[in-house]
């Protein structure tokens, strides 16, 4: 379970305010990697945008991560920065990210798996 998650728990399945889980209470508090203490969802969005740098960064690179299917590397990391850049005019908007990824080189010379290449016989 990922600690930061427990900031969220007052949500249910479907989006869902709630204060108990059956009959016990939810603790929403945690603690982010710095030390920093929340209680609760508005406390941890805070905390978050206290951080807005780290946290588009961190974001970036796990949302390329996915794009590349493979962790991101030292050597990726300028990509990351021009996408950063690149983003920072329309505010880091979500579709300004994926723009930036889709455009990066990383992303454009990707190459496939071997094992994952279907080879038709005739």
């Amino acid at each position: 379970m990922d600690p930061l998650g427990f900031a969220l728990e007052n949500f249910d399945g479907i989006g869902r305010w709630r204060e108990t889980d059956g009959v016990t209470p939810i603790d929403a508090s945690g603690e982010l990697p710095d030390g920093t203490a929340f209680d609760g969802p508005v406390e941890f969005r805070e905390a978050l945008l206290d951080r807005s740098g780290e946290f588009v960064r961190t974001f970036t690179q796990k949302l390329l991560t996915y794009a590349l299917g493979r962790p991101v590397q030292h050597y990726d990391i300028p990509a990351v920065r021009a996408i950063l850049r690149d983003a920072a005019g329309a505010d880091h908007r979500w579709s300004s990210l994926v723009l930036g990824i889709v455009e990066s080189p990383p992303f454009q010379m990707r190459r496939a798996r071997e094992d994952a290449a279907v080879v038709v016989q005739q």
